[in-house]
């Protein structure tokens, strides 16, 4: 009977994607806590017009908030699988990339910036598209290139 656990078979993606999860949570919880979040009496649920700034740099809402906690759940259950968390953080990183270029393209004082987003959390938006891609991809091609020499020895034959 083996007490191996899973988390020394982890991918190198698999490791990138839990981590970046986690970071997603942290970021979460932090938009609810007064000092880390300035201006917290001023966060609304949703809008341009939620003044609250996380580390007094990122604007935040409700909304925002509760969308990094779902990523970061979405991310930690696709992290279960290397398959999961490669798509995760592909997809993940299109996602944010797509989210930069709406923070570029609305009008930030309109009802379309309900998320909201001002200039930092434009430019971490692209940072993390980029890096999340990058992570997907970088990570899976090392993942595979060392399980590649074991998996074709076959069982036993270490």
């Amino acid at each position: 009977m083996s007490t191996a656990t899973h988390t020394g078979s982890r991918t190198p993606v698999q490791v990138a994607a839990a981590v970046v999860s986690v970071v997603f949570l942290l970021v979460g919880v932090l938009g609810f806590i007064p000092g880390v979040t300035t201006h917290y009496d001023q966060l609304s649920f949703a809008g341009h017009d939620s003044m609250a700034m996380l580390l007094g740099l990122f604007m935040v809402s409700v909304l925002h908030n509760i969308v990094h906690l779902l990523f970061g759940v979405v991310g930690l259950a696709s992290a279960r699988t290397a398959r999961g968390a490669r798509l995760f953080l592909i997809a993940g990183g299109v996602v944010y990339l797509v989210l930069w270029l709406y923070g570029l393209l609305i009008d930030r004082g309109s009802d379309a910036n309900f998320v909201p987003v001002n200039n930092a959390d434009n430019w971490l938006h692209l940072v993390l598209g980029v890096g999340m891609i990058a992570l997907g991809l970088l990570t899976s091609r090392a993942g595979r290139s060392t399980a590649g020499p074991q998996a074709a020895r076959g069982p036993g034959l270490g």
